[in-house]
């Protein structure tokens, strides 16, 4: 694939992943790219919620947005979406997701350069083919991106994950926040309950209270509870729990607004979920809870992060809801968590 190292790329596409999380984790590999074709003009292929993550960004020129639910729903809609892209005349075209749908449109819209991972019955469908062997496969997914490009010929030196917010976005948080009596000056703890992918993955109301509670006071910190328009209960359970004492976002903002938010927090604790990440590539030091999922592949990319799990038989299982006790999130106490992130911030104390 050197051919396409040296060959004249004048407008690329990305196929962006799915899922918030796991497209913060692409944003290194997308550095390399920008890196490698600086005059390209780099679009990003991504459903609604991750367009919206990567508009605008500073490694990205433009967003396109497919709509699964909506305009380019059913095979009708995918024709629609590959006619669009037809008529953008992209030159090449990345596909970093594993699914076949990602890798169909681009070969129905006549992309000439197509390269992704071999996977999903999907090989006569790209020109260029990435098959990992296993230990590569068992790699943090940061990791497993960059692997996937440098096969193709794109190296370089990648950047820890990164997110752009604008001075307007930066401007609105900390008016939000002045609205809610939170000064500029103070230390803001984000404590972020919910997990989009299911059930399973989600620690416990009443604990997650309580370690807001714990380290509002250690700290002398004003506490943002953030949440998906689907995790408000959980939400308003903790600020029940809280009496009030604290501001509940769940719900409330948009992906942009939630970023700029994030960014304002000096310190998150949360589930494994799309937040996390963007804590993480904030470089907002955090706390982040693990139960049925891997932390060895999916771990905020950061050494601002303490992992805090229990080494249990059944986990990680990666399933949406626990069929036996959820034992692996039972088990990890607040006080686990208050220490892991008692420690932390001592470690940055002591760095600073």
């Amino acid at each position: 694939m050197k051919a396409f190292k040296h060959c004249n790329i004048k407008k690329l596409l990305i196929r962006s992943t799915n899922w918030v999380g796991d497209a913060v984790m692409t944003t290194p590999a997308i550095a390399v790219i920008r890196e490698l074709f600086p005059q390209a003009e780099i679009t990003l292929l991504a459903n609604p919620l991750v367009g919206e993550l990567f508009s605008p960004h500073i490694w990205v020129d433009h967003v396109i947005s497919f709509d699964r639910t909506g305009i380019h729903k059913g095979v009708a809609g995918r024709f629609r979406l590959a006619a669009e892209l037809r008529r953008q005349a992209f030159d090449a075209v990345i596909i970093l997701p594993n699914s076949f749908d990602s890798a169909l449109v681009p070969w129905l819209a006549g992309i000439p350069v197509r390269l992704g991972k071999s996977s999903d019955g999907r090989s006569l469908l790209l020109t260029g083919r990435y098959a990992p062997d296993e230990q590569r496969s068992k790699r943090h997914e940061v990791q497993y991106y960059l692997d996937l490009i440098s096969h193709f010929g794109i190296s370089g030196q990648a950047p820890a994950p990164q997110l752009t917010t604008t001075p307007e976005e930066v401007c609105q948080a900390s008016a939000r926040m002045a609205q809610a009596g939170i000064r500029p000056e103070e230390f803001v703890l984000g404590i972020n309950p919910g997990a989009a992918f299911g059930s399973a993955k989600r620690w416990y109301p009443e604990r997650f209270a309580e370690v807001a509670r714990r380290l509002a006071n250690e700290w002398g910190a004003r506490v943002v509870i953030f949440g998906g328009p689907g995790e408000t209960d959980i939400a308003a359970a903790i600020e029940q729990e809280l009496a009030g004492e604290c501001l509940n976002l769940a719900g409330r903002t948009t992906v942009r607004e939630l970023l700029a938010l994030i960014r304002r927090c000096n310190f998150f604790v949360t589930n494994d979920s799309g937040p996390m990440h963007i804590a993480a590539a904030c470089n907002v030091p955090l706390a982040a809870i693990f139960g049925s999922t891997d932390h060895s592949g999916t771990a905020p990319y950061t050494d601002r992060a303490v992992i805090v799990r229990k080494d249990i038989p059944c986990a990680p299982c990666k399933l949406r809801e626990c069929p036996t006790d959820h034992r692996c999130m039972t088990e990890i106490t607040a006080d686990d968590v208050v220490a892991a992130a008692l420690k932390l911030a001592n470690n940055e104390l002591a760095r600073s």
